[in-house]
């Protein structure tokens, strides 16, 4: 019946595919925007592919899993015979797609070089065409198009952060940033880069023959049956135009507030503050410290549909559904400021504003706080107490912070170690003295090492460093007096404010991180509690 509503036109491959997704209760899978993962590709033939109308787009080995879109998913011979062929070695997951997409995609992923090397080997014997790639937007024979869906494709895969594309006199440089840390991957020659220019700015909407200015946009992609969003951004440099693209990975962007890795009394002190009708929780660290992440997790838990979410971004960095995300947009005058004024009239429960820049914005998210809104917001300062007079500095009164604020988080990310190859040793004495340790003999930490499982680095993921401050009445009452950040931290300590440093000596104590890496992120040395 499918394929004579299609015939006929009624309607698309895409629109069956997805209805029959939906009512069967099965991952679909639009594969005209999906890369397949190499791996997956060389693990079944092309005649198999082709007799059971199935195409492998993804790998997973840690989980030691195959995942095949197919147009019949319940066809129960061809995994059979696919996991005899594989010798068990692979548990097969399906996913659904449109058949006349997966035949399309057989003749097109198996036919041409997928991996870096190859597709890289394929340009050197050969010529770039640069016309055919300004014309052509969806020419996948093209290796420079395949060689960019590569590059994103690997970045993904190794579980990179950032992607960063230099150009130098001579050469490109591509680094991921990997659990925080810039990694080279490797280098191409310079003769590459107007091409791959030009391929970014085709997928990412951007002005081809704009060279001069800077420029901004947004890439979404299918890999490993998921969907990654990449924020584009380019800048003018004396060797070209330097491209860094940020991954947005909506699969393992967003975690349970309970995964965040939180002791039991700083877990249960986040939920008091949620459990606030109204009020603003700030949410405080560097750049890429992870706010956002730790924002969205608490609107997840707060999801629900009762309660009206908006969120006002520069740009929306996860998508969630249930939620109204606006993006911040200077042309059409919607500023952070202008933007929260209007969703104040939209009936909101919750707002999250992005970023807190300047005094209009910060004016504004405290009006809502005070106007029986619950009000999450980022801030860019080094400690949870720091973020007082972050907030005095951009010009707002002391009296309009005490009472506002329900509480705030400050927070940065470290490495985890790898679980496969750490060590442990005697902690030194200078080591024993950081830690406030001197009396304890037999003191064990543990180091990286470095092994095939974390590519050699010694860490694997990361983890957050977290320090949580309710305000009380006492804390209010010293604000409101504009008191001296020495007195308010001895107020804050004597309602059990635990500093962001010994949550790092609990992480060390369990083997969690190691000693070089929390003294990378933050200063020991400034413990006062022991």
């Amino acid at each position: 019946m499918g394929k004579c509503l299609i015939r006929l036109g009624f309607v698309s491959a895409g629109t069956l595919r997805d209805a029959l997704g939906r009512s069967l209760r099965q991952k679909s899978i639009d594969l005209t925007k999906a890369v397949p993962d190499p791996d997956a590709l060389a693990l079944v033939p092309l005649a198999w592919a082709k007799r059971y109308t199935l195409l492998p787009i993804a790998c997973k080995q840690e989980e030691k899993i195959l995942v095949l879109a197919m147009a019949d998913t319940f066809n129960v011979v061809a995994v059979d015979q696919l996991s005899a062929l594989l010798g068990g070695r692979f548990a097969i997951e399906t996913v659904l797609a449109g058949e006349s997409e997966i035949i399309q995609a057989i003749d097109l992923f198996y036919g041409f070089e997928l991996s870096i090397d190859g597709i890289l080997h394929e340009i050197e014997t050969g010529e770039i065409d640069q016309t055919s790639l300004w014309q052509d937007q969806s020419t996948f024979g093209h290796p420079v198009v395949r060689l960019v869906d590569a590059i994103l494709l690997d970045a993904v895969k190794r579980n990179a952060s950032d992607i960063h594309l230099e150009p130098e006199a001579g050469f490109l440089r591509i680094r991921y940033r990997i659990d925080g840390v810039l990694r080279q991957i490797r280098s191409l020659h310079s003769k590459y880069w107007s091409a791959i220019v030009i391929r970014i700015k085709v997928i990412s909407s951007l002005n081809i023959a704009e060279t001069r200015a800077p420029q901004d946009g947004r890439v979404q992609m299918t890999f490993y049956g998921r969907i990654v969003d990449f924020r584009v951004s380019l800048l003018p440099t004396l060797y070209g135009e330097n491209i860094v693209l940020r991954v947005l990975d909506r699969m393992k962007g967003i975690l349970p507030i309970e995964e965040l890795g939180l002791a039991e009394q700083e877990l249960f002190t986040l939920q008091t503050m949620m459990a606030k009708p109204e009020g603003i929780i700030l949410a405080c660290g560097p750049t890429g410290s992870g706010k956002t992440t730790t924002l969205y997790s608490l609107l997840n838990a707060i999801n629900q549909e009762g309660v009206n979410i908006m969120t006002l971004e520069d740009p929306v960095e996860y998508l969630m559904l249930g939620i109204r995300q606006s993006t911040v947009n200077e042309a059409a005058r919607l500023t952070f400021a202008t933007g929260i004024r209007a969703m104040m009239r939209q009936d909101p429960d919750v707002i999250l504003v992005g970023e807190i820049r300047d005094e209009d914005t910060a004016l504004m998210a405290l009006r809502a706080a005070m106007t029986g809104h619950q009000v999450y917001a980022t801030l860019h300062t080094n400690s949870a107490l720091g973020a007082i007079p972050r907030l005095l500095d951009l010009g707002l009164h002391p009296g309009i912070l005490a009472g506002s604020i329900i509480g705030i988080v400050a927070q940065r990310l470290i490495r985890r170690l790898c679980l496969k190859c750490r060590e442990s040793y005697d902690a030194t004495e200078i080591e024993l003295r950081l830690l406030h340790a001197v009396k304890e003999e037999g003191l064990r930490l543990w180091r990286q090492v470095g092994c095939a499982a974390c590519d050699y680095q010694g860490y694997k993921g990361r983890l957050a460093l977290v320090e949580i401050l309710p305000m009380t009445e006492d804390l209010d009452d010293a604000v409101a007096t504009q008191a001296p950040m020495k007195e308010l931290r001895a107020i804050a300590m004597s309602h059990g404010f635990c500093p962001m440093v010994n949550d790092a000596v609990r992480r060390l104590r369990t083997g969690v991180t190691s000693i070089d890496e929390v003294t990378r992120v933050i200063n020991l040395t400034d413990r006062k509690m022991v």
